[in-house]
Order: C-alpha cells, then structure tokens, then sequence
C-alpha cells in the first residue's frame, strides 16, 4: 500500500514506476524524487464515462495525476485524514473527501436513489450532498478527509447503526441506507437543520463516522 500516515493530519505516498496515484488539486506539500503532477481529465480508472457521471453529479472534484519515483506528503486544509485499504470491496465516498487514492481502483459514480429509494435521494437534500456519491472498487488504498477524526463503526445484519448525516463520511460492504426520522432533545432546544433525520445503515460492512457535524 503506497501511504503512510504521518500524523493525523498529513500522509506520505511511495510513488514508483508503474504506480499511478490520483489526489485532489493543491493537496501536495512536499515531495523528493523524479515526481510529476499533471491535471487529471479522464475520471481516475473509470474513464470517460466515470467523468461525464461525476460532472453530472456535480462531483467533478479537480483530480491531479501523480507519477514517478519518490515520496509526495499530502494534507488539505488542516483536515483529519483517514486511509482506508480496500481488498476486492468497494467504497462509497463523498467526492470533496477524496484526498488520494491509488490509480489501480476502478473509480465510478452511484446514484444514491438506487441505494435507498426516495429516502436515498432525499437523503443527499438534507446532507447538502449531492444524490450521487463516488465509487473506489478493487484493490488499494484511499485516504479520506475528516473533521474532528473517523472512527470505522462495523455494520451487521443483527446490528444495524444509525448516523446523523452531517457527520457520515463514507462505507463499504453490502449495506443499504435509508433516511428516517429522529425527534429528540437537540431538536426539542433548536439546534440546526438535519438532525431530525438519521441515516439508518443496515446488512454486512462498515461506516467512517467524523467527530463533527461540520462540511469540509
């Protein structure tokens, strides 16, 4: 796996001949070797198609392509940076989280209706999400950015969990989302919109859960 994490904040890339990474635009902060940034205009491994999707979702994250031989760090914003492995499965992220991921996954984009139903699409109205989400299938890393943390919440068929939308960051496995409702204290005293909703995650996998309820 070619990242490393520094801190909580900054991960390190092994970059070397034949291995191709993707990273959002204005993520690197230093790197050593023979290492070229070029503008990504093709989707990631998806191709054409997985652009188009993305545009169409609005989800058309500007992409760099790195190659080379050396080491490049990454960080954005001061986020909380969280590297995921995928082995086979597939990962269903926000696009704007996206801070690196290896070029061997086959990127693509979900209409998040097909994963939820009306509720799926109502869902990204409340999160202020698109209704589509990026897809990372295959083998390799990726690593997501966070506010405040991700914690990795495991998802059973005895035991499913429920998210405050503002604060879900991604997940894999075979699950199933729907959005229901949940009246409670917060809500009773006013804070924000959204939190009469949860995001009910049900079936075999898990879920990124960030220490916040603020967007990047």
């Amino acid at each position: 796996m070619p990242f490393r994490e520094i801190n909580s904040k900054m991960i390190e890339a092994t970059v070397a001949p034949g291995l191709r990474l993707f990273s959002q635009r204005g993520a690197m902060l230093a790197y050593r070797g023979e290492v070229s940034f070029t503008p990504n205009t093709q989707g990631g491994q998806g191709g054409v198609m997985s652009m188009i999707g993305r545009r169409v979702a609005d989800e058309a994250t500007p992409l760099m392509t790195v190659e080379g031989s050396g080491t490049v760090l990454f960080g954005h914003g001061g986020h909380h940076i969280q590297v995921i492995d995928l082995t086979g499965d597939t990962l269903y992220v926000e696009a704007d989280r996206l801070l690196a991921f290896d070029g061997t996954l086959e990127q693509g984009t979900m209409f998040m209706g097909s994963q939820g139903g009306v509720m799926g699409m109502v869902r990204g109205q409340v999160t202020g999400q698109g209704l589509f989400t990026t897809t990372l299938k295959g083998h390799g890393s990726v690593a997501v950015m966070a506010h405040g943390g991700v914690i990795e919440v495991p998802i059973s068929p005895q035991r499913p969990v429920h998210v405050d939308p503002q604060a879900y960051v991604a997940h894999h496995g075979d699950v199933r989302n729907k959005l229901s409702s949940a009246l409670g204290l917060r809500d009773l005293v006013g804070r924000g919109s959204g939190e009469a909703f949860q995001l009910e995650l049900s079936g075999s996998g898990a879920v990124y859960v960030q220490a916040s309820e603020e967007k990047l």
